[in-house]
C-alpha cells in the first residue's frame, strides 16, 4: 500500500515551492487555466509526482518546471528551489531580462533630475541670484 504522505495536491506544491504567495492563489491559477500539464489545464487537486512537468503563468513570468521532489510544507526559498528544476526556454528568459531593463517605476533615479534644496542654494549663490 502507498504511503499517504506521497499524495500531494498541485496547489499545495506550487505554494510550498514559492511560485505563489498563498495556496488560494495557486488554486485560483489552476482554476483559471494558468497551470498546464501536458498542454492541458491542471486542476488544483491533481496529485503531483516526481518527474512531472508543468507550465505555469504568473503575473511576473511564465515558468516551465520539472518536479524534482515533493515538498509538503512551505520552506525558505533557498530550500524550496531544490524541489524543482526550472526548464523555462531561453527565449522566455531573454524576454524577461529585456522587460526588467525597460521597467519604469515612476520614481526618478537618485542624483538625476531636479536639484536638491542644497544644490539649488549653491547654484543661486554661484549665479548671484537672491
Amino acid at each position: 500500500m502507498a504511503d499517504v504522505k506521497e499524495k500531494l495536491r498541485l496547489d499545495k506544491y506550487l505554494w510550498a515551492i514559492r511560485i505563489f504567495k498563498t495556496r488560494s492563489l495557486a488554486a485560483e491559477a489552476c482554476d483559471k487555466g494558468k497551470v498546464k500539464y501536458n498542454g492541458d489545464q491542471a486542476k488544483a487537486s491533481k496529485n503531483v509526482h516526481v518527474g512531472d512537468e508543468y507550465e505555469i503563468k504568473t503575473e511576473a513570468r511564465r515558468w516551465r518546471i520539472k518536479v524534482a521532489g515533493l515538498l509538503h510544507n512551505r520552506v525558505q526559498y533557498t530550500e524550496a528551489v531544490k524541489y524543482y528544476v526550472d526548464i523555462t526556454p531561453a527565449d522566455e528568459m531573454e524576454r524577461l531580462q529585456y522587460q526588467a531593463a525597460s521597467f519604469h517605476t515612476g520614481k526618478r533615479l537618485s542624483k538625476i533630475g531636479r536639484p536638491t534644496k542644497k544644490e539649488r542654494r549653491d547654484m543661486d549663490d554661484f549665479l548671484g541670484e537672491e
